[in-house]
C-alpha cells in the first residue's frame, strides 16, 4: 500500500507564491512519473504539471512559467513551486504518482490540498 499526504495549500493574494509537496510513503520499489493534477469547483480534474523519473516535464499551457515541478528521489516527494498566481489558479489540487510495487505499476491519487487566490 501507498499512501500520499500533500500539504502547502492554503490563501494567498494575486501575484503571491505557494509551494505544494506531496510525500510518498509504503513499500515502494520505485516512484515513476509523478504530477499535479486541479480541480476547481463544478469543474474536471485537469492536469497542472508531471515530472518523470527521467526528468522530462510537461505542463499545462496556463501554468506555463509560472509553475514548476520538481522532485526529490531519495524523499519521495514532488514539489509545485508556483509564482505569480491567479485567482483562476483556485482550486484543489492534487499529486498522483505512478508506482512500482511488487505486483506492478499502480497510480495513486493525493487527498488534495485547497489553494485559494484572492484579495
Amino acid at each position: 500500500q501507498v499512501q500520499l499526504v500533500e500539504s502547502g495549500g492554503g490563501l494567498v493574494q494575486p501575484g503571491g507564491s505557494l509551494r505544494l509537496s506531496c510525500a510518498a510513503s509504503g513499500s515502494i520499489f520505485s516512484l515513476l512519473t509523478m504530477g499535479w493534477y486541479r480541480q476547481a469547483p463544478g469543474k474536471q480534474r485537469d492536469l497542472v504539471a508531471t515530472l518523470s523519473r527521467a526528468g522530462s516535464t510537461n505542463y499545462a499551457d496556463s501554468v506555463k512559467g509560472r509553475f514548476t515541478i520538481s522532485r526529490d528521489n531519495a524523499k519521495n516527494t514532488v514539489y509545485l513551486q508556483m509564482n505569480i498566481l491567479k485567482p483562476e489558479d483556485t482550486a484543489v489540487y492534487y499529486c498522483k504518482v505512478f508506482v512500482r510495487l511488487d505486483k506492478g505499476v499502480f497510480d495513486f491519487w493525493g487527498q488534495g490540498t485547497q489553494v485559494t487566490i484572492s484579495s
